[in-house]
C-alpha cells in the first residue's frame, strides 16, 4: 500500500518534534544573542572609559601645563585604538589644545550595527589636579565608531543562530529514521498483510505481528484487529442465513402484496367517485349559499321599503291628535313593526356571518356612554313599574376604547332587552367592569344580571344556537324566535370575545360578554360636576342609590346614602347638603315641606318623570331618567348648583333648523311622504324629485342645504346621480345622504365610492334622521 511521504506518521510526528524543537531552539538562541548584546553594549562603554582612565592624569597635567605638543601626542595615542574616530584636549576656556580625527568605517552591515548600537558615541571627562582638586583645568573628548564591535556582535549572532538551524536539520533526519523504523514501517507492513488476507475462503489465518512489537501498541492492534475479523466472519455466516430467510419472507410479501395492491386500486376508483360526489355537493351549497345571500338581500330591500312606509306614516300619526285608545292602537303596531325590523336585521347580520361578509370598525368610542344610551332607551319601551333598571360603570374605565360601538351596541341591546322581557319584578343590572390580563393587557366585561324566571341547566348549551329558545312554554308565553343570542353569540366571536351565562330557574340568569380592551383616551369625556354636598335617597331593597354613591364619591362629592322606608320618612335630624337626590316624584311629594331651600334633583325611570310645572311645584330643580347617564347626571347637579333651568337646558337641546331647504330624492311615493312628513315636522323645507335626471334639473334652478338620495331609482339611480353632482363644481360641496333599503357592508361601500356623504338605512327613525341632519348641517 503506498502512502505519501507527507502523509506518514513518522512524517508527521518529525514535523511536530521538529517544530517544537526549533521553535524551542530560535527561542535559546534569541535569549543568547540578547544576553550577549548586553554584554557587548555595556563592553564598548568599559572598554572607552578604561582608555579614559589611563589617559585622565596625562591629560591633566597637559591642561595645567598648557602643553599643546604633549597633548597632540596623547590625542594622537588615543587616536591609534581602532573604535576612537576622534579626540580632543579642550582646556577650562574652550578651546582646543589639541584635536585629531579620521573618518568611520564602512560596510553594507553598518546600518543593523547603527541600529543596534548608535552610530557613534562621545565621552567627555573634566580634568582636575591633585593638588587643586576643586579648579577644573578643562576636559578630554573622545568619539568612538561602534561599528567595531558591532560587527563582532553579528558574527557571532549569526554563528549561533546558524548552529541552531543546523541542529534542528540534523534532529529531524535522526527523529525521521527512528519513527519510521518504530512506528511506520511495522504499520504498513501491518497494512500490506490486512490487505493481503483472503477473507473469502473457508482458511482464515490470523494477522501476523510485526518483529520486536508483541507487547506494544502495535501488537494490541494486531490482537484486536484478529478478534474483529473472527467476529465478522461469524456475524457473515448469520448474515447468510438471514438474507436466505429473507429471501423466502420476500417472495411471500410480493404475493400478498400484489393481492392488496388490487384490492387497493378497487379502494381508490371508489374514492375517486366519492370526491367527485362531494364535489358536486360543494358546489351545489355554495350555489345554494350565494342564491341565499342574494335573496336575502333582495328581500331585505324589498321588505324594508314597505316597512319605511308603515312605520313612518305610524309615526306621523301619532305625532297629530288622536284620542288614547287610537294612540295605543297605533303604538302596538308602531311597537311591532320595529320588532319586525330588529328581526330582519338579525337574520340579515347572521346571513353575513355565514357568507364571511361581516366587516367590523375599529373606531374610537365611549362603552360608558354607549352603555348608558342603551339602558336609557329600553327603559322607555320596557313599560314595567316593578322592575328596576340600573347601570353601573367601572370609574377606572377609559374615556374611549377602540371598536365596533355598533356591533356592541347590538350585542348589549340583545341581552338587556332579553332580560327586561323574562323578569316580571325585581331588578335588570347592566354593569361594565375593567379587568387586567396575566399576559399585561386588559378586558372589559359587560355583565347584564336579573331576577327574572331563569334557564334551566340543561337548556344553558342550545340557548346560542339559532332559533332556539329554552323550552316551548317560554316560547308560547314570551314569543320571540330565538335569533337574539345566537347574533350575539357570533359577534362575540367576531370581536375575539367571549359570551357566557350562569342562571338558576326561579332567581334569575347572568349574561357576561368580555371583549379586548384596546384604550384610545384615559381621560373621561365629559367634565365632573363642582364640589358639594350631596344626600342620596334611596328606598330600601333598591341597587340604583348604591350605585350614585359610588359614582359621586368617585367624582370627589361628600355623599350620604340615607336609605328610607317609603311608609315612615327620616324627616327629623336631616343632615346639611347642598343638593338632595331624590329616586321617586312620592318621595318628592313628601319632602315638599321640609327643607325647601336645598335644590332637589330627581333621578326616577322614564314614565315616572313629572312635567315641568308639577317639577318645579315640588321644588324639584331637574330631573333625570333613570338609570342616569353620567354625563347628563353631573350636568344635572351643576345646574342644580347654579339655578339654570330645566327649560333651559331643553331649548338649547333643540336644533335650529329653520330656513334650511332640502331636496328629497325618491321614487316611491309613501317613503316621499314619509320622509317629506318627518322633514317637514322637523322645521326643514323640502322639494320632491322623483328620479336623478329630475334631481339635476331641481339643482339647476334651485339652492339646496342637502340632498338626500334614494340609490334605486329608474332613470337614473342615486348612485349615478351623486357620481354627476361631484363632477360638477357647482354642487360638489353639497351633502348627500344615502336613504336606501339596502343594507349590507357593501351597499354602504358603495355610496362611499359614489360620493354621498353618510348612509342611513330604511326604515329609519325620526330621531336618526334629525341626528343625521345635524350632523351635516350648520344650524340656521
Amino acid at each position: 500500500m503506498n502512502i505519501r511521504f507527507t502523509d506518514r506518521l513518522s512524517f508527521k510526528q518529525t514535523r511536530l518534534g521538529v517544530l517544537a524543537a526549533f521553535m524551542l531552539g530560535t527561542l535559546l538562541g534569541l535569549i543568547q544573542v540578547m544576553v550577549d548584546y548586553r554584554a557587548q553594549n555595556a563592553a564598548i562603554d568599559d572598554e572607552v572609559q578604561a582608555q579614559i582612565n589611563v589617559s585622565l592624569g596625562p591629560a591633566s597635567r597637559i591642561a595645567y601645563n598648557i602643553d599643546a605638543e604633549l597633548a597632540l601626542e596623547l590625542v594622537n595615542g588615543l587616536l591609534r585604538a581602532p573604535p576612537v574616530v576622534r579626540a580632543e584636549i579642550i582646556d577650562n576656556n574652550a578651546i582646543a589644545l589639541a584635536s585629531v580625527s579620521r573618518p568611520m568605517a564602512s560596510s553594507p552591515y553598518r546600518p543593523v550595527s547603527d541600529a543596534l548600537f548608535d552610530r557613534r558615541r562621545t565621552y567627555s571627562q573634566p580634568l582636575f589636579v591633585s593638588h587643586a582638586p576643586n579648579e577644573l583645568l578643562g576636559h578630554l573628548v573622545i568619539e568612538v565608531d561602534t561599528f567595531h564591535q558591532g560587527a563582532n556582535f553579528l558574527r557571532r549572532a549569526g554563528l549561533t543562530m546558524l548552529s541552531g538551524f543546523i541542529l534542528s536539520l540534523v534532529l529531524s533526519l535522526v527523529l525521521m529514521v527512528l519513527f519510521y523504523a518504530m512506528l511506520t514501517k511495522p504499520l504498513v507492513r501491518l497494512i500490506d498483510d490486512l490487505l493481503d488476507m483472503n477473507t473469502g475462503g473457508d482458511d482464515r489465518s490470523r494477522l501476523p505481528c510485526p518483529d520486536h512489537h508483541e507487547r506494544d501498541e502495535i501488537g494490541a492492534l494486531v490482537e484486536v484487529i484478529n478478534r474483529q475479523l473472527q467476529s465478522i466472519d461469524v456475524n457473515m455466516r448469520q448474515k447468510l442465513r438471514a438474507e436466505e430467510r429473507l429471501r423466502q419472507y420476500l417472495e411471500e410479501l410480493e404475493i400478498i402484496v400484489e393481492a392488496r395492491t388490487t384490492e387497493l386500486q378497487e379502494t381508490n376508483a371508489q374514492l375517486r367517485r366519492s370526491n367527485q360526489d362531494l364535489e358536486t355537493s360543494r358546489e351545489e351549497a355554495l350555489g345554494m349559499a350565494r342564491a341565499r345571500s342574494t335573496f336575502l338581500a333582495s328581500m331585505s330591500h324589498e321588505i324594508r321599503t314597505p316597512i319605511n312606509g308603515l312605520l313612518g306614516m305610524i309615526g306621523l300619526t301619532l305625532d297629530s291628535p288622536l284620542n288614547n285608545e287610537q294612540r295605543q292602537q297605533l303604538t302596538i303596531a308602531y311597537d311591532s313593526g320595529k320588532v319586525l325590523v330588529t328581526l330582519l336585521n338579525d337574520i340579515l347580520d347572521l346571513s353575513k356571518f355565514e357568507a364571511g361578509k361581516l366587516q367590523l370598525e375599529a373606531i374610537p368610542f365611549d362603552l360608558g356612554a354607549l352603555l348608558e344610551d342603551t339602558a336609557n332607551l329600553l327603559s322607555q319601551n320596557a313599560g314595567k313599574q316593578d322592575v328596576e333598571l340600573t347601570c353601573r360603570i367601572d370609574p377606572l374605565l377609559p374615556g374611549l376604547l377602540v371598536g365596533d360601538p355598533t356591533r356592541v351596541r347590538q350585542i348589549v341591546s340583545n341581552l338587556l332587552s332579553n332580560a327586561l322581557k323574562f323578569t316580571e319584578h325585581g331588578y335588570v343590572a347592566i354593569q361594565v367592569e375593567l379587568e387586567p390580563l396575566l399576559n399585561g393587557g386588559q378586558q372589559v366585561r359587560i355583565s347584564v344580571r336579573d331576577s327574572g324566571i331563569g334557564i334551566a341547566e340543561e337548556a344553558l348549551e342550545s340557548i346560542f344556537s339559532p332559533f332556539t329558545q329554552a323550552d316551548a312554554q317560554i316560547s308560547r308565553r314570551f314569543g320571540g324566535t330565538g335569533l337574539g343570542l345566537a347574533l350575539c353569540k357570533s359577534l362575540t366571536d367576531a370581536m375575539h370575545g367571549e359570551l357566557s351565562v350562569e342562571s338558576t330557574p326561579g332567581q334569575g340568569s347572568t349574561f357576561s360578554v368580555t371583549l379586548p380592551a384596546i384604550t384610545h383616551q384615559q381621560a373621561a369625556t365629559f367634565e365632573y360636576p363642582q364640589p358639594c354636598k350631596v344626600v342620596i335617597w334611596n328606598q330600601q331593597g333598591r341597587l340604583q342609590g348604591r350605585i350614585l354613591y359610588e359614582m359621586l364619591r368617585h367624582w370627589r362629592l361628600s355623599c350620604q346614602l340615607l336609605d328610607y322606608d317609603a311608609e315612615q320618612l327620616p324627616t327629623a335630624d336631616l343632615p346639611d347638603a347642598d343638593l338632595w337626590l331624590l329616586d321617586s316624584a312620592v318621595l318628592a311629594r313628601q319632602l315638599e315641606q321640609h327643607q325647601a331651600a336645598v335644590p332637589r334633583l330627581l333621578v326616577c325611570p322614564y314614565t315616572q318623570l313629572l312635567s315641568a310645572e308639577h317639577a318645579s311645584s315640588l321644588g324639584i330643580a331637574h330631573q333625570v331618567p333613570s338609570p342616569p347617564a353620567r354625563a347628563r347626571l353631573a350636568r344635572a347637579i351643576d345646574h342644580c348648583l347654579g339655578g339654570q333651568s330645566q327649560q333651559t337646558e331643553q331649548a338649547r337641546a333643540e336644533p335650529a333648523a329653520t330656513g334650511q331647504r332640502l331636496l328629497l330624492v325618491e321614487d316611491n311615493i309613501v317613503n316621499q311622504m314619509v320622509a317629506k312628513g318627518m322633514l317637514t315636522r322637523l322645521g326643514y323645507e323640502v322639494d320632491v324629485a322623483e328620479q336623478g335626471e329630475a334631481a339635476l334639473a331641481r339643482l339647476e334652478t334651485s339652492d339646496y342645504d342637502l340632498v338626500l338620495m334614494d340609490c334605486n331609482m329608474p332613470v337614473m339611480d342615486g348612485y349615478e346621480t351623486s357620481r354627476r353632482m361631484r363632477a360638477d363644481p357647482r354642487w360638489r360641496d353639497i351633502p348627500i345622504i344615502a336613504l336606501t333599503a339596502n343594507a349590507l357592508q357593501e351597499d354602504r361601500q358603495r355610496c362611499e365610492a359614489a360620493g354621498m356623504n353618510d348612509y342611513l338605512a330604511k326604515p329609519f327613525k325620526r330621531e336618526d334622521l334629525q341626528a343625521l341632519l345635524s350632523t351635516w348641517l350648520t344650524p340656521g
